[in-house]
Order: structure tokens, then sequence, then C-alpha cells
């Protein structure tokens, strides 16, 4: 089986512990309507935003799990297509059972065999109506590594064809899951038998993968081992075909120290990828932008400028999702202010084609980030991802591209009531910037991301009501005369 985010190795206890949480206990049937639990992972440090998201479109309480970085909350299977509107979430998952003290055994040995015997105890009959039901609502992806579709053109006259296609293939897949399940769980029912036996000639084989994330350092086996033995027993269990890429079902198996909960994923690929078709060196992730554009708060009729906007992931997302605002996206570099060009244009043919408004409240300019074309005191909201000195840039830069600007913000950006929200893993030197700016920024807020690997911050700054021009101007030191005392304060708040 497959396996991810692998941690060293951990001691555990002799017995399994209680599940606090799980489907069968939560879950009620009123009718055809299931309520189960929703799993989804979001961007590192954003967990309480996807929360607040999840209170305001869906109206439930969302639950942040230990393990960072994945939120949990209660659905009834009527108002399941309201995950898939979710902004801020990559990936989603329905929970077949959640274990928040599962005592793993001391032994490796005895640890897997009891992760082969749970294969055949889970509650799966919910989860898999749910996984069935998915399919006919989230919208089909081509063939992606990973993925379990064949690739369709986007040819209107095969589109009817191949969407009917899709769904019964998806109606025999889920069937065949279904008939299983009663067979196994009613193995002394004769009808439930000759049921079962009778459509499994018709049915498509399914095929399936197990994916193991795991973190912690004190567990006796490897992501790898407990994805292979548990995949197993669910192989041996349901009599599916394991296939690591072309596969029909993905079972994740995520262990957080004690912590464990095994799913069913209800997204192909992750839906940070929504956005944008034409990506550069530095894109981020359309969750992220989402993430720091509900930080600033955008309000009707605010004009937000990103002045850096590399392919434009940020004003494309707050155009799309706060169209009340208007968005000026910048770049020094031609290639980069082509790339957001060619980005937007994508987005306008595809609203065009779904017979939608197709026109976007942004403009994109090709200028000097150090000497913008923007009036004094003329923007509301400045959000950007400034370079962080490894793919773009260097960290020697910075230290003077830095406070230019910043400098250079303070003086478009309102005084009293404007905002910026920055992202940076040149922490040192933003910092620094940031200690030379007091007169014209106060930072109110910082949210600590996983960026590709890097610990980087989200900074939420507020523009004093000083009049720029009439604060002493930024002196530039040397390098080498560093704040001292302000790095060693900014390593501790990072620790």
């Amino acid at each position: 089986m497959s396996c991810q985010g692998d941690g060293p190795s951990e001691q555990g206890s002799n017995s399994v512990g209680p599940c606090t949480s799980s489907s069968s206990e939560t879950d009620s049937k009123s009718g055809d309507v299931i309520t189960v639990t929703i799993g989804a992972t979001v961007p590192t440090g954003f967990e309480h935003t996807a929360a607040e998201e999840v209170k305001e479109k869906i109206g439930v309480a969302a639950r942040i799990s230990k393990d960072r970085g994945r939120i949990y909350f209660p659905i009834t299977t009527d108002k399941l297509f309201q995950v898939h509107l979710l902004r801020s979430v990559d990936n989603l998952f329905v929970v077949v059972e959640e274990y928040d003290h599962y005592q793993f055994k001391q032994s490796k040995e005895e640890t897997l065999l009891e992760l082969q015997q749970l294969a055949s105890k889970l509650p799966w009959t919910n989860a898999l109506e749910v996984w069935k039901l998915n399919g006919t609502l989230k919208k089909k992806k081509g063939h992606r590594k990973g993925g379990n579709t064949t690739k369709v053109k986007p040819n209107r006259n095969t589109t009817e064809v191949a969407a009917a296609d899709t769904e019964q293939q998806l109606h025999q897949v889920a069937s065949a899951a279904e008939g299983q399940l009663e067979a196994e769980s009613a193995a002394d029912a004769e009808p439930c038998e000759q049921d079962s036996q009778e459509a499994a000639p018709e049915a498509k084989v399914i095929k399936f993968r197990v994916t193991c994330n795991r973190a912690g350092d004190k567990h006796s086996f490897s992501s790898n081992e407990a994805a292979r033995d548990f995949g197993g027993a669910v192989q041996e269990f349901f009599q599916w075909k394991a296939d690591m890429t072309k596969f029909d079902i993905e079972v994740l198996l995520n262990i957080h120290n004690e912590e464990m909960v095994i799913g069913i994923a209800l997204t192909e690929e992750s839906l940070h990828r929504r956005n944008i078709s034409h990506f550069g060196p530095t894109t981020l992730r359309s969750t992220l932008c989402y993430g720091m554009l509900r930080l600033c708060k955008p309000q009707a009729s605010d004009v937000i400028l990103d002045p850096m906007c590399g392919t434009g992931a940020i004003p494309l997302e707050g155009a799309i999702e706060f169209s009340s605002s208007f968005y000026i996206a910048g770049d020094n570099n031609d290639m980069a202010v082509n790339r957001t060009v060619n980005n937007i244009c994508h987005i306008q043919k595809r609203r065009a084609d779904k017979d939608r408004i197709s026109g976007l409240p942004i403009d994109t300019v090709q200028w000097d980030l150090c000497s913008l074309p923007i009036r004094t005191s003329s923007v509301d909201i400045i959000i950007t991802d400034m370079p962080f000195g490894k793919r773009m840039g260097s960290k020697k830069k910075n230290w003077d591209l830095y406070p230019l600007c910043l400098r250079e913000m303070a003086r478009v950006c309102r005084p009293g009531s404007g905002k910026a929200v920055l992202l940076t893993q040149d922490k040192k030197c933003f910092a620094k910037a940031i200690s030379r700016m007091g007169g014209l920024w106060r930072k109110l807020h910082t949210v600590w991301v996983n960026v590709g690997g890097l610990h980087a911050g989200v900074y939420l700054l507020k523009r004093t009501g000083a009049v720029f021009g009439q604060t002493p101007e930024d002196v530039h030191e040397s390098r080498g005369m560093s704040n001292t005392q302000g790095d060693e304060k900014e390593d501790k708040e990072l620790s």
C-alpha cells in the first residue's frame, strides 16, 4: 500500500483505547439521510480560519485535530454538496472510525496483527454510502498521478455521454461495494449471500489503495508496514483489488501519536488547484490565498493591492470569492504579468462556458514595486507573497528590498484604517524591516504556516494614523549591525 508522512518509532501499551467519536455512534438515519463526520486537510496554521468558514457556510461547529492541518465536522448527506463549496480545505474524506487514544501494542508484530484484525470490525457501511453519493456530486477530474478516472477531453459533443458513462461506472462500483458489505456483515443470511453472488458477475471489480499518514516519535512500525498490513486485511475482507495508481477507492489511515482516524477519500486531487492554469516557480495554493484574504476581512468597495502578484493567485482568489472589492495585481517581471493575465482569461472563459458573468473585478499592471504608480493613501488592503530568497531573489537582496517595499506600501495605504497581509519565510529580515517602520506599520497578528516544507509567517499589519512624509525616514543600517535583541525576540516567538 502507499504511505506518507513517516515518523520515528514508538513504544505503545497493550490495549486498544475506546473510541471517542465514531461514525457508528454519531450516525443517525432519518429516511435516506445519514449523519457522518467529514474530515478535511487545510493549510497548516489556518485551521481556525477553516473552522470559521465551516460554521459560516454549513452552520455546524468544526473540531480542530491535535494533528495540525486537519479539522472534523458533522454533516448530513442531504447537505453533502456543501463541503465541495468550502474554499479553505485542500482534501476531504469521510470518517469510518476515529480513536482519540488508541493504545498501540509494544511490539511491532502485535500492533500490525491488531491493525489486520481491525479492518473487519470497522463500520464501513455509512462511509461507503457517502463515497457513493459523493461520486455523483463532485466534479470529475481528468486522470492524474494516483487518480482513478479516464481522461475525457472537454468536447461539448461528448460531454453528456461521458457524464452518463461516469455515473454508470460509479453506480456499478458502489453497488459492488454495497453487495460485498451485505455479504460480509450477514454471512449467515442466505438471501443476502444469493443476492451478492447474483450481482457479482455483473459488477466491476473495485480497485483500491491504502494511504498511511503517520506522525509521532514513539511508534514501533513504519507507515509502509501499517498501510501494507491494514490494506491486506481490507482486501481480504472486501475482495477488492489493490492498485496504487488507478484506484476507485482510497482508504486513509491517519495516525498522529495516539490519535488514529480511518477514512475514505472524497477528493481525487487537492482543491487548491482550482484557479491556476499557468503556474510559476512560487505559485501559492489557492486555499492558502483564501486564508490570507479572510485574515484581512475585505469589505465592499475596498481597493486591494498585490504588488508582487506572481501568477495572480491571491487577487484571483479574492476576485472570485470576495467580488465586492476591487483588485490590482502587479509585478516587475513581464513573464509574471503574462501568467497573471492568462490565468484571469482562463477563469473568465470557464465562467463564460457555464453561462455565468465572466467579468472579474481585477486589473493587471507591470511596475516597479518600490515606485508604484498609485496615488498616496488610496489603497485599503495590501496582500502579497514576498520573496523568500530561496527560489526567487536572495536573502542578501531582501535586506534592501524589504524596507523599500514596506515604505512604499505605507505610502499608498490609507492611514489609520489600511491593513497589510504579508507572507514571508525570511523572518529575521522582515522583523528588522518592521522595526525600522514602527512609525508607519504596527504588527497585529502572525500566523505560522507551512509553505512547501518551509516554515513561514503570515503577518497582519495595521497602518498607523501617521501621515506619510511626516515621520522620520528609515535609516539603512549596515547588515552586520542587525538588531540582536529583535532577532532573539523573533526566535523566541517562533519557538
